[in-house]
């Protein structure tokens, strides 16, 4: 996630030069052919306008629902942290008896682990997921962050190698987390550590977090449908076609030499257009991994933080800082 007031337009032109280049060099090839043979190939202007029309209509729908993935993801995140919040003031408040201080941290340890391998298993792959964004380079700062296929390095700090061994190799190891924690807690009332009530609520707590999981997932695993995103981009490749033809149309009524604005002004609206569609595309998969979808990492991390600080945990971790004005 981008948290600077805007992108650098140098940033922007480099992520979506390829439009404006090939615009170009498409227009100049039809200005030259009229300019030398001297035929008529332009066409009324009036009806490309309204395909245009219609194709912004078309780029504001796929961008608004493009958008709405992306604000549902970061409201489904802002969802954990609440939660998680929630399970950490309730195990530092419920939790008493011999050895508790040790039993609350094995309980937000698991939750952290629970945390790591959900925004693992976000990162993966998609096939209907692009790459593009992943490039690295002067304007695509290398922020992105792939699936690491040594989960299990990432998760001994906070699960126990017997743990790990049980989740390892199942199809959801984020759920099979969350099983085990409320096999725990349910073992931790049956010692007495605290009574029926205050457990119903503990379960409350992780059964919303299992909603959590399951509303991300659902983002994840259920693109933004096809039908919608390739009309779009095919829709706008149509109109990019057919706007020198119009533009032509007007210029030749001006000044012999006004055809040659068709270049410009052509390539830059195909420019336009495409970037509009691009940003569209780009915001299609908020879990790509990308510097551009909502930052689970740094949500991660700052989750960690709170709770292990409810608990006065030690060793605590630093917040994730921004890089070249990017979160992870």
């Amino acid at each position: 996630m981008y948290i600077k007031k805007k992108y650098p337009f140098l940033t922007t032109l480099k992520w979506s030069k390829w439009p404006l280049i090939y615009g170009a060099l498409y227009t100049l090839a039809i200005t030259l052919l009229h300019a030398i043979t001297g035929i008529d190939i332009a066409l009324p202007y009036q009806p490309i306008s309204i395909i245009g029309i219609s194709t912004a209509f078309y780029l504001g729908f796929k961008n608004n629902s493009s958008y709405d993935r992306v604000w549902e993801a970061r409201k489904i995140w802002g969802g954990i942290v609440n939660s998680s919040r929630n399970l950490a003031y309730g195990i530092s408040s419920f939790i008493k008896g011999p050895n508790a201080q040790s039993i609350k941290k094995e309980l937000i340890y698991r939750h952290v682990a629970w945390l790591t391998a959900l925004r693992y298993q976000l990162r993966l792959p998609r096939e209907w997921e692009s790459d593009e964004n992943r490039i690295k380079g002067v304007f695509y700062p290398a922020v992105s962050e792939k699936f690491i296929t040594d989960l299990g390095q990432e998760l001994s700090p906070y699960i126990s190698e017997a743990e790990y061994d049980l989740v390892d190799g199942k199809a959801n190891i984020a759920s099979q987390i969350l099983t085990i924690q409320m096999n725990r807690l349910q073992e931790l009332k049956d010692q007495n550590y605290y009574e029926d009530f205050r457990h119903m609520e503990l379960f409350g707590l992780v059964k919303s977090i299992v909603e959590e999981q399951g509303k991300a997932e659902r983002i994840k695993n259920f693109p933004l449908p096809r039908q919608y995103s390739s009309a779009a981009f095919w829709v706008t490749v149509s109109f990019a076609a057919l706007l020198p033809f119009s533009m032509l149309d007007i210029l030749m009524k001006e000044k012999p030499f006004a055809i040659w604005l068709n270049i410009p002004v052509s390539a830059f609206i195909i420019w336009i257009f495409f970037l509009m569609e691009k940003i569209g595309t780009a915001s299609e998969n908020p879990f790509e991994g990308t510097y551009n979808d909502v930052p689970i990492t740094t949500i991660a991390r700052a989750i960690e933080i709170d709770m292990r600080q409810i608990i006065d945990d030690d060793n605590i971790p630093e917040a994730i800082k921004p890089i070249e004005g990017f979160l992870l």
